[in-house]
């Protein structure tokens, strides 16, 4: 199983000087001399260098104390997480699949070699406790593919320890500015490498920056790349079953089914209908586990709400068990789906979209105008299903209504988000409003399927002769919840539809 850690560090320009006396930084009792490793790493990327593209870099690197196989992942400014692996002759199987959503079919091939000399320092303070790791490092770069160019040149990193106060490397930075040192160009090693060995015609070249949108089409593309880099960029952490990374995925086709939907005259329907099944489809195999999650966090609160004299039988041991029914080898089966065809298909299909978009006329259109349209049609959909839904008499009818008009709060809230940047504050506002109504209905959802899974829990309970009064108890709560719901409703919706002004 692979180690994470989070690194962060400041990389700066050096020269023949060496390092600066660090002893008068704040804090810094000592500067401790730790001796020079010698380093051999080979970086690994796709031919056409998807990975640096991306900021990440994978390499396989001997000497020093961590040799292995070491994968970073961007997440701010100088801060990288970065995932290891013991040394191997290949990339191992764990560190692949991390960067399958960027790589797909395409070879992990070396690409640069980076042999470095390291003169290592350890800023330590009164009682010893290792404060940040200072390196010098010479170091000489092999470009592995096409013409093979070489570079070298000397750099500065400073690395916080484990666990250490970030704003420490502010003090260590105000200390080496002082003596004329200055942050380094390249955000890595790696990038300054790929830079200085590129062949010759290709140095000093930029990436195309990203144009401002003008056009309807431009902000719709621009929402719709928005969350295909979203659902590339989250896939590792699914992987690893991060904290809220499935949901956060989910969201994000989601995002892009409803902006389909939303804004079929900007986008063309028939191009992007069958992307949007496919989307639905990963969107439920993400969800398989979240809903039950999310229902049994809801019971787990309502029983502890509970008084003791409330509480019959052995409701939590069964609650567990429903729980855990489905878990068992359900990160295998995720990570299963983000390694099949189908789900390596759906990405080449988003990239091609957003590389060739299917644009209509109006596409060309004024967002002011096109972008508005959308959003009020949507919430005019919006509208007749919440006031259809307070019109019904309260039970299975309504809340059903009620599921549909929370479905389509969603929809109205995605579209509004999406034309934030064209529409400003009004789409912004709507937005909100819609982000209140949508969790207020779905709080009603949510007491309408716990109550589902009441009835079920109860029902197995029943059968192994255990006690069925606590579920009632909850079923009664739950009940409850929904009708306070129901009588909220129409003035919340009164205050969104005088607040509308897209």
């Amino acid at each position: 199983m692979a180690d994470t850690k989070r690194e962060i560090e400041r990389k700066y320009e050096s020269d023949d000087s060496g390092l600066p006396d660090l002893t008068g930084v704040a804090g810094v009792d000592a500067v401790v001399d730790k001796g020079v490793a010698h380093l051999d790493a080979t970086y690994y990327d796709t031919s056409d260098e998807r990975l640096a593209a991306s900021a990440i870099t994978l390499r396989r690197r001997t000497g020093g104390s961590d040799a292995g196989w070491h994968l970073k992942f961007p997440v701010a400014p100088g801060v990288r997480d970065e995932i290891q692996a013991p040394l191997s002759d290949t990339v191992p199987r764990s560190l692949a699949g991390l960067v399958r959503s960027r790589v797909r079919d395409a070879e992990l091939l070396p690409v640069v070699r980076l042999r470095s000399d390291r003169d290592l320092r350890d800023l330590v303070d009164a009682g010893g406790r290792v404060l940040a790791e200072v390196s010098v490092d010479a170091v000489r770069a092999e470009r592995l593919t096409g013409d093979g160019g070489s570079a070298q040149w000397t750099e500065l990193e400073v690395e916080l320890a484990d666990g250490g106060d970030p704003a420490f490397l502010d003090k260590v930075d105000k200390r080496l500015r002082k003596a004329g040192v200055r942050p380094s160009a390249s955000a890595s090693k790696l990038a300054r490498a790929l830079a200085e060995t590129a062949p010759k015609k290709k140095r000093g070249t930029k990436r195309q920056q990203a144009t401002p949108p003008v056009t309807a089409g431009d902000h719709v593309l621009a929402y719709v790349r928005e969350q295909r880099d979203a659902i590339v960029e989250l896939d590792p952490a699914v992987r690893q079953d991060a904290f809220d990374s499935v949901h956060r995925m989910r969201v994000a086709t989601r995002r892009m089914r409803s902006a389909f939907r939303s804004y079929g005259k900007v986008l063309d329907r028939s191009v992007t209908d069958p992307i949007g099944g496919e989307l639905k489809w990963l969107a439920g195999e993400l969800g398989v586990d979240r809903d039950r999650e999310v229902l049994t966090e809801r019971l787990a609160a309502a029983l502890d709400e509970l008084p003791r004299t409330l509480l019959s039988g052995p409701i939590r041991t069964r609650l567990r068990t429903w729980m855990n029914a489905r878990r068992g080898g359900s990160r295998r089966r995720l990570t299963g789906v983000l390694d099949s065809r189908r789900y390596l298909k759906l990405l080449d299909s988003l990239d091609a979209l957003v590389a060739e978009p299917p644009l209509l006329k109006a596409a060309a259109g004024k967002p002011e105008k096109v972008i508005a349209k959308a959003v009020r049609k949507d919430f005019g959909k919006l509208s007749g299903l919440v006031e259809q839904a307070i019109a019904l008499e309260p039970g299975h009818d309504r809340d059903l209504a009620l599921h549909e008009a929370r479905k389509e709060a969603k929809r109205t809230r995605y579209a509004a988000e999406a034309a934030a940047p064209a529409l400003g504050s009004p789409a912004t506002e709507l937005s909100r409003s819609m982000k209140s109504l949508q969790n207020l209905l779905g709080d009603h959802q949510d007491s309408f399927m716990t109550r589902q899974t009441l009835r079920e829990l109860s029902a197995v309970a029943h059968a192994a002769g255990e006690s069925s009064f606590t579920y009632g108890v909850l079923y009664g709560r739950e009940e409850a919840r929904a009708t306070a719901v129901e009588l909220q409703l129409p003035a919340v919706w009164q205050e969104v539809r005088d607040g509308m002004q897209v």
